[in-house]
């Protein structure tokens, strides 16, 4: 038997899987032949297995159910041509020895080309490498099933110059057929076999597909030159819907974040936070760049989001980037984004998000631990508005507004020579400092019976209130992780208390032992702390400064171990460590 699945819609389009004489599971799970990324699909959805010389696809009782053509099904022989719905994706069955219809030719050919023009599209959207690699290797398979070539490639970019560079790695014959469809449209080469038509969606240039045939006297070049003009065109449609999606997307995530309620982190009526508000209606008008400083959960993400809701930017993106988040290379990619072949890994060209938030707002959290060669590189964008991407020569203009925070003291790094001192100007326009949750008590209550609202309705449990002695607490406490950890404070009790009231032994023993014992609570924290510190610098040692290595050592995530690095002031320790 010589059967099987070609995905023509759905997050795996363009994929094919050959069906061999063992039983196909779909599903979930990660053990299924095939997995599929699905929320309507069960962990152990369906079977596609050999049933006297044909294919039958099981239902192993799903609740959202297996269809073929349509119809929903529990058990069904598979024929030529059935198309196999499981939430979005939508799989055809191709059996090339099933019994020969009339039109089984012209059916066969229609499905690979919606498997292609799918395929394109993702292609298109795609931004994990592997991902790209896979749908490439699909796109040439089809290709050379509809065209009956020895080989075939897909390009995507929109100069000539990197798509003739693309084209280079592969074959320099390839190079030059691209270079000529770029200036000239469908190119035919006989003296290498090579036929290229390039790809125009929105009246622009978007990329090149080719296709390598041996002998091109075994059929009539016009007609090749025909049914590649024809891929072009259905390859292009799919990138012009891919634009348009990704734009739709883009629009989709900023209204539902304008249609959300407030934050809770804005939320009081202390004289601090009115203070803050009034700064941020009176700047968010302006384009002005602003810095806001505060302690750690304090809010200022919430700030920023203020500032660009109640602004003209309001109808274009927010993007946010967490600068201490990534390692300086991979922040340079994110922030600035890169071109194909910049570095190892780089398969395909990247937006940064400097670029996607183009006409927006761009909110630089910890912008105190930014490295300073990309300190060097925000200051041109502050002053001149314009960037390359990595790898890149093309310069790019930018219209942006820069919102940064910090819970550092950047004035006091610029004297130590750790900050940019003319980057800091640049940023400290005006700026808007987030009272610690222990400067505003007043705003304490408030805050913490919102959030055991918020609490209560996702856990579907009553509440009526705080205990006089929980109350009493919690305004006495100092809350050093300020409002994130209030929210995660009253998280906590919520879940695991047993009344109507959340009362004092429900809240946190960090919280308790403060009450109980502040000089006795001090001092057990200082050692707890003093055991961390150990441990990390323990780990960091063993892996030779690896902080990837140490993290794995510790059985911890590398973003929480540079967490922690930060929050127990271990930088600098570990630096000269790493220098010694």
């Amino acid at each position: 038997m010589s059967a099987e699945l070609v995905f023509i819609s759905g997050p795996r389009a363009g994929e094919r899987y050959t069906l061999g004489p063992g039983e196909l599971v779909l599903g979930r799970a990660p053990s299924c032949a095939i997995v599929l990324n699905d929320s309507a699909a069960a962990w152990r959805h369906c079977a596609v297995r050999p049933a006297g010389g044909a294919y039958e696809i099981i239902d192993f009782r799903s609740s959202g159910g297996t269809f073929v053509n349509g119809m929903r099904e529990a058990r069904k022989i598979l024929e030529d041509g059935d198309q196999i719905a499981i939430g979005d994706n939508i799989i055809a069955f191709a059996d090339e020895q099933a019994p020969e219809r009339a039109d089984a030719g012209i059916e066969r050919t229609l499905l690979r080309a919606c498997s292609l023009l799918f395929a394109f599209r993702a292609l298109a959207q795609a931004e994990d490498p592997r991902l790209y690699e896979a749908l490439e290797t699909q796109i040439g398979r089809l290709m050379c099933d509809l065209i009956a070539c020895d080989d075939a490639t897909a390009l995507l970019g929109r100069s000539e110059h990197a798509l003739v560079a693309a084209a280079k790695e592969r074959n320099i014959a390839l190079a030059a057929a691209v270079g000529q469809a770029c200036r000239h449209g469908v190119t035919r080469n006989p003296g290498t076999g090579w036929i290229a038509a390039p790809l125009y969606a929105h009246g622009a240039l978007h990329g090149v597909i080719g296709a390598w045939v041996k002998r091109l006297e075994a059929e009539p070049l016009e007609q090749r030159e025909q049914t590649i003009s024809a891929i072009a065109a259905l390859a292009a449609a799919a990138l012009e819907v891919a634009d348009e999606t990704g734009a739709l997307r883009v629009e989709k995530t900023h209204l539902e974040e304008r249609a959300q309620p407030q934050r809770a982190g804005l939320m009081g009526e202390s004289g601090g936070i009115r203070r803050v508000l009034q700064m941020v209606y009176r700047v968010a008008p302006l384009n002005t760049t602003v810095l806001i400083t505060g302690e750690s959960g304090t809010g200022k993400e919430l700030v920023a989001r203020a500032i660009h809701d109640n602004s003209g930017r309001r109808s274009r993106p927010f993007i946010a980037v967490n600068c201490a988040a990534l390692t300086d290379s991979l922040l340079e990619s994110e922030l600035f984004g890169h071109e194909k072949g910049a570095f190892t890994g780089a398969i395909a060209k990247k937006k940064g998000k400097l670029e996607i938030a183009d006409g927006g707002t761009v909110f630089l959290d910890e912008i105190g631990e930014l490295a300073p060669s990309l300190q060097a590189k925000l200051l041109r964008v502050l002053q001149q508005r314009e960037f390359e991407r990595v790898g890149g020569t093309t310069t790019l203009t930018l219209d942006v507004r820069v919102i940064a925070a910090t819970n550092r003291n950047l004035a006091a790094e610029v004297q130590h020579k750790a900050f940019r001192e003319d980057l800091y100007h640049r940023l400290n326009v005006v700026t808007i400092r987030i009272p610690p949750l222990r400067e505003r008590p007043e705003d304490i209550l408030p805050l913490a019976r919102l959030f055991a609202e918020r609490a209560a309705a996702r856990c579907g449990r009553r509440l009526v209130g705080f205990s006089s002695q929980a109350e009493v607490l919690l305004r006495s406490y100092c809350w050093p992780g300020n409002v994130r950890e209030l929210e995660n404070a009253i998280e906590r009790a919520v879940v695991l208390g047993e009344t109507d009231q959340i009362l004092l032994e429900d809240l946190p023993e960090t919280v308790l032992d403060a009450a109980r014992a502040p000089a006795e609570a001090g001092a057990f924290h200082d050692v707890i702390g003093q055991a961390k510190r150990d441990a990390i610098v323990r780990a960091w040692s063993e892996a030779n400064g690896d902080y990837k290595g140490a993290a794995d050592l510790l059985g911890l995530h590398p973003n929480s171990l540079l967490r922690l690095i930060r929050n127990l002031g271990l930088r600098e320790l570990l630096r000269s460590d790493q220098r010694s």
